[in-house]
């Protein structure tokens, strides 16, 4: 079934503070742009795949926090700007870029799912509609639909032929996941341990 994850609300970006990021899963291609405050959200696209649909919003400069921009037109997930600091440890950035990477892997796979639905979906309607004797509009110039329950032998038919990629799908994405907690995790520690030591400076000093 397609991915209903990102409900069509607010079209403005709205910022997520630091402290309080979502757990975005991990690991393929990062996209950290040179002299960029935030990160691209989107990757090179392919010919056989999802074109993308992605806002190309651009936060303030000055912004210190990620952003969440408006649902892809096609995968209907909300991108996420990640904001880079400037003394960006090499462990935070590896968090980063594995939040990155798995952003641009779910974008793709939902993306790419959903127009396959959406494909066979419309074949299968127009191929009902063929057997019945019925053209594509009522006499009236509406489009033509099927009942629910003739819909119904389609979801079944299409959740059963997808079962396995949805079944490695739930599996990339419980590793991604745990990559990321892991990482999360350490990176916790990592500022822990930093603020100890500048404690520990200034009593020093």
């Amino acid at each position: 079934m397609p991915c209903a994850a990102g409900a069509r609300g607010r079209g403005a970006m709205v910022a997520l503070r630091a402290g309080k990021k979502t757990l975005l899963p991990p690991l393929c291609r990062a996209f950290a742009c040179r002299g960029c405050q935030l990160a691209p959200e989107r990757g090179a696209e392919r010919r056989d795949t999802a074109p993308s649909g992605v806002s190309r919003f651009c936060p303030p400069r000055k912004s210190c926090h990620d952003w969440i921009g408006p649902p892809d037109k096609y995968s209907n997930l909300r991108p996420v700007h990640f904001y880079i600091p400037e003394n960006e440890s090499p462990l935070e950035q590896k968090l980063r870029k594995l939040r990155q990477e798995t952003q641009e892997w779910n974008q793709q796979f939902w993306a790419n799912q959903n127009l396959t639905f959406s494909k066979e979906k419309e074949e299968f309607i127009h191929s009902r509609l063929k057997t019945k004797g019925l053209g594509l509009r009522t006499e009236s110039g509406q489009k033509a639909t099927l009942n629910a329950e003739e819909m119904a032998d389609f979801y079944k038919e299409f959740l059963s032929k997808n079962f396995q990629k949805h079944m490695y799908y739930n599996r990339d994405w419980y590793k991604r996941n745990f990559a990321i907690t892991f990482f999360m995790g350490k990176v916790a520690l990592e500022r822990i341990w930093n603020k100890l030591k500048q404690k520990q400076k200034k009593r020093s000093n």
